[in-house]
């Protein structure tokens, strides 16, 4: 096998080896039934038995309480942000969502086509550096929910704390840093993750909400677009995202065998602390974009002293093997995704790369 790339990608990102390769062995023959999985009906045994299984692992990694179900649907991150208003925000009720950069500000604007939303944060003054402290946001009594976005992969910014919105539903996008820590998912109402980030490939959404929430769907809203379709069916009321799934089954159990939640946790701070060590020890020539106390573990964002170097900096790591060091379109400068997947090896490649470059440039 050809040496893989640095893959920093921030989404399709990358996947484990180990899962790979097992997906390239059963890709044919699926556990010798003679198939691929992608060829066999969705109503089948060995596919329900993927499905049950993942959704159960899905339980078993995060400690999701009793009362909670976890459903596989599709349309990625960005259909929930139009589905979630079309669900629970009734008439005479306002959400609060908590602006912290592109992702956040997308699921806001797209829930005001659905009803009243007020800002319960907003960490637009200190240019998106920071996030806002669990005790700034704002839970109005009888808001139909709050949402905040976990990680801001655009921006580089992590919540370190979930804020305590009591009795009123709390919300959360966790597309791009679920399963890289242990949570306390009971904090949460509705937690909701397009896989392609830390879980799998694009094509299946992760969602985890409590039973009274998925029972609560209007019934104006069309059936596919309501969560208490997807509920009843257990995520097979049409013809499910077969392959993603089996992808998302495979990295679940990945996860499991490397020691779970904690140990990802662990694996991540060291990984990372590689790359943003670089940064600050760089005397100014590296320049992080979040405050310390807001930084991301999955996403790390950096800018260099001219559009020029940056340039430079992108030719010359690509050419070492580097992908996806190329910050976001909107916003530029460089972002290195550290995902799960992301082995250290990479991260210790990335953090010599960026002191070799320095010595020569700075």
């Amino acid at each position: 096998m050809t040496k893989r790339a640095y893959n920093f990608n921030a989404g399709p990102a990358a996947l484990p080896l180990e899962v790979l390769q097992q997906a390239q062995e059963e890709f044919v023959d699926f556990r010798g039934i003679g198939m691929s999985i992608m060829e066999i009906s969705h109503r089948s045994k060995e596919y329900e038995q993927v499905n049950d299984e993942s959704q159960s692992l899905v339980k078993e990694l995060l400690g999701v309480p009793d009362g909670y179900q976890v459903l596989f649907l599709q349309g990625g991150a960005s259909t929930q942000f139009a589905m979630i208003p079309m669900n629970f925000l009734k008439p005479g009720t306002a959400a609060g969502y908590v602006l912290t950069g592109s992702w956040a500000d997308k699921a806001a604007k797209e829930a005001k086509g659905f009803g009243e939303i007020y800002v319960a944060a907003s960490g637009e003054a200190s240019g998106f550096r920071a996030i806002p402290a669990p005790g700034d946001i704002e839970v109005r009594p009888d808001a139909a929910y709050v949402h905040i976005t976990s990680n801001e992969t655009i921006a580089g910014s992590q919540y370190a704390a979930y804020p305590d919105t009591g009795s009123v539903p709390l919300i959360g996008d966790l597309s791009s840093d679920i399963m890289c820590r242990p949570i306390d998912v009971s904090k949460f109402d509705f937690i909701y993750a397009g896989a392609q980030k830390n879980l799998g490939p694009s094509g299946v959404t992760v969602v985890i909400a409590r039973d009274e929430l998925l029972q609560a769907s209007p019934k104006h809203v069309p059936t596919m677009l309501r969560y208490d379709t997807h509920a009843k069916s257990k995520s097979l009321y049409n013809t499910p995202p077969v392959y993603s799934v089996y992808i998302v089954n495979l990295v679940l159990k990945w996860i499991k065998s490397h020691g779970g939640l904690e140990a990802m946790e662990r694996m991540n701070r060291d990984k990372t602390k590689l790359i943003y060590d670089a940064i600050d020890g760089s005397g100014g020539f590296y320049r992080g974009l979040v405050e310390p106390g807001s930084r991301s573990i999955m996403n790390i964002t950096f800018a260099l002293g001219s559009e020029e170097l940056e340039k430079r900096f992108i030719q010359e790591s690509e050419k070492q093997g580097f992908v996806g060091l190329k910050g976001h379109r909107d916003v530029g400068h460089l972002r290195a995704s550290t995902y799960n997947a992301v082995p250290y090896e990479s991260c210790k490649a990335l953090a010599d790369f960026m002191n070799d470059f320095r010595q020569r440039n700075g």
